[in-house]
């Protein structure tokens, strides 16, 4: 018994409607560049502080500097919220003395001009005084931190990794730094008032039906995550009635997604050129209607939060099997849209769903469902598919060359099919026979992926041949391996 090691066949291609201008045996082991998805407008800023312009680098030492005071100073400080609660009874007479130590504190400053003041006599003076000033004044005269504020796991000011938090920010509010500190101070008094750091540990597993209509799912072209968001699963009245029924639900709901999004975040890449934004795919389909209020509720409600903060965490927000009168909506409002803010949004009616995504994401990561081919089966994940275009009323033939007998198992799909496939096998030996794999037939667009698996016991080429009938231009995706096998 011969055992073969596993080889890699060489692949040709051939299409009938360029001969031509074409050789008929074109060897092609990824797509040409004129068939690569255009992915120009995919383009996420960078995180460098050397990439910034002069005026942004100066506004990120501004803010840098803003909150190095606001730290010293225990401006972020949990007791700020205090101030909410009653006030302590206090004597008739604790108002003269406050006002008589503070007056102690004030001439001794003055008289105390050469510094030999100490800390420790500094306390003992103004701890009367008050908590806040005993802490502003500390910080200032011993020039440390005495607060130390954390953000999605990132310590502000502590790394470079903050930069990246901060640029955030900065990008948010157009580079203004006053509005950028505000927006940031907000959003640190947000996460301590909504309880982040508890929320993000807490079991949440009542909630597990949610899982088909959000989820993560492979990553973009460029590494970005990619998180689904299912509108149609909401048309599943017993999940509509868990999830929204009353406030008491949707406020759990809203608890979930706010966790799902900070687990997804605390895995991104904080580093300078690293991956610190996610790619949402919304799929549209059979999405309950606008007649839903409470879930028009909840969605506005978790959009008015991601928004204030979660500040550019989206690389790109991609619609699919969107609607007509969405379209016709989005046309309207479009002229009042930054093009920065256009430039992240991208819409793709039912017809065009699946070329859309192949521009954000390799085929072999896009699910069955959404028109890729990442399933469990023969192949993983991880095997890439190699991406052709079929002309309009033309063939095309791909051809794997084996030169030693082995299994070899194959998987193709075409966008929106409506094509004629075929497979055959053609031996080196000229006296040999041709055996049909799959005899050529048309293919409905309800149709997935066609799976074949063919034994060679000789040397010869797998032949599978594209007829594309229609007017349109086809995306045809294929890939393939082969296995050892024992004569």
């Amino acid at each position: 018994k011969k055992k073969m090691a596993e080889t890699a066949p060489e692949v040709v291609n051939t299409d009938v409607s360029s001969q031509a201008e074409t050789p008929m045996a074109i060897k092609e082991t990824e797509p040409s560049q004129a068939e690569m998805p255009d992915t120009d407008a995919f383009i996420v800023e960078s995180n460098n502080v050397s990439d910034l312009t002069e005026s942004e680098n100066q506004a990120l030492k501004e803010l840098k500097q803003l909150i190095q005071h606001a730290l010293n100073n225990g401006d972020f400080a949990p007791h700020q919220s205090l101030a909410k609660q009653e006030p302590l009874e206090q004597p008739d007479n604790a108002e003269e003395e406050t006002m008589s130590e503070t007056k102690e504190v004030e001439s001794m400053d003055l008289a105390e001009d050469d510094g030999a003041k100490t800390v420790e006599a500094i306390e003992e003076t103004i701890v009367a005084v008050s908590f806040s000033a005993e802490t502003s004044t500390k910080a200032e005269i011993d020039g440390s931190c005495k607060e130390q504020v954390f953000i999605w796991g990132i310590p502000l000011l502590q790394d470079e990794r903050s930069n990246v938090v901060l640029l955030k920010f900065l990008r948010a509010r157009d580079f203004k730094v006053k509005d950028a500190f505000t927006m940031l101070k907000n959003t640190i008094q947000w996460r301590k008032e909504f309880g982040i750091e508890e929320l993000y540990e807490q079991n949440l597993d009542d909630m597990e039906g949610l899982g088909k209509a959000v989820f993560m799912h492979g990553c973009s072209r460029e590494g970005h995550p990619v998180c689904y968001n299912v509108y149609g699963q909401f048309k599943e009245k017993e999940l509509y009635h868990k999830t929204f029924s009353d406030e008491d639900k949707r406020e759990r709901f809203l608890k979930w997604r706010i966790q799902f999004l900070e687990r997804s975040i605390r895995k991104l890449d904080f580093c300078p050129g690293g991956i610190s934004t996610i790619v949402q795919v919304n799929d549209l389909k059979d999405s309950p209607g606008p007649g839903k209020w409470e879930l028009r509720q909840a969605t506005k409600q978790a959009l008015h939060l991601l928004q204030d903060n979660y500040p550019e965490f989206v690389a790109k927000q991609v619609f699919i099997n969107v609607p007509w009168w969405y379209l016709a909506v989005n046309r309207m409002i479009s002229p009042f849209l930054s093009q920065r803010t256009k430039s992240k949004f991208v819409f793709a009616s039912p017809s065009k769903s699946t070329e859309t995504l192949l521009k954000y994401k390799a085929a072999e990561k896009i699910p069955v469902r959404y028109g890729g081919v990442c399933k469990d089966g023969e192949f993983s994940n991880e095997e890439a598919i190699t991406e052709l275009v079929v002309m309009p009323s033309a063939k095309r033939t791909v051809e794997f060359a084996v030169p030693e007998a082995c299994v070899m198992t194959w998987e193709v799909r075409v966008v929106g099919w409506e094509v004629s496939y075929g497979a055959e096998f053609v031996p080196d030996d000229k006296d040999g026979y041709t055996v049909i794999i799959q005899k050529a037939k048309k293919i409905t667009p309800k149709e997935e992926i066609v799976s074949n698996s063919f034994k060679l016991s000789e040397p010869g080429k797998i032949v599978f041949t594209i007829d594309n009938p229609t007017p349109r231009k086809k995306k045809l995706l294929y890939r393939y391996k082969t296995k050892a096998c024992l004569d």
